[in-house]
């Protein structure tokens, strides 16, 4: 297992390892999940918190639409569909049975993806929750991770993970997050 990371360092070890187009396949990084913003030219702080609403299936205030582009992730990056029955399917399964295996958020994806359209095929695939004394913890398995988005992915995961937590008995604190994608790449060219 690697060593831990803020998540801006690791954003700042996926840009290296991509820059001049390099591509680095089955990249995995154990993310210390303390600080989750991670601000860029791209994303802001109000661009992130507005893709993070959204994709938490809150309402989003008409301020933050205009924080919506396809440079910014477009319907490869759009987690939403049923995200609230999701995180309460957690919360209910890690309260019933703390110690479970099935405390997973899975995102949607076309059974049969189209290689040439993106919305067919999410980045992110999978979330794996479980508790680890005081922390909740979490494992995540993406399909393709550029390194200009991810701060838009941590940030989401980060968010995602504190409610969960919230939500639990004891209010585990976001802990460590174990990331693993099967293609990094350096943007979404």
């Amino acid at each position: 297992m690697s060593e831990a990371r803020a998540c801006r360092d690791v954003w700042r070890l996926m840009s290296e390892l991509t820059k001049d187009g390099r591509i680095v396949r089955n990249f995995h990084q154990d993310i210390r999940m303390e600080d989750w913003l991670v601000e860029t030219e791209l994303f802001s702080r109000e661009a992130l918190e507005a893709y993070t609403a959204w994709n938490l299936g809150h309402e989003l205030r008409p301020e933050q639409r205009r924080w919506f582009s396809e440079n910014r992730g477009g319907a490869q990056g759009d987690y939403r569909e049923g995200m609230r029955e999701k995180v309460a399917n957690v919360v209910d399964c890690l309260t019933r049975f703390p110690a479970s295996k099935r405390a997973v958020i899975t995102i949607p994806n076309t059974a049969r993806p189209k290689h040439d359209f993106d919305g067919d095929a999410k980045c992110m695939r999978e979330l794996h929750f479980h508790r680890n004394g005081d922390a909740l913890d979490a494992t995540v398995l993406f399909r393709a991770q550029a390194a200009l988005i991810f701060p838009k992915n941590i940030h989401f995961i980060g968010a995602l993970m504190e409610e969960v937590g919230a939500r639990l008995p004891g209010k585990p604190r976001p802990g460590r997050l174990f990331y693993l994608t099967s293609v990094l790449v350096a943007d979404r060219q």
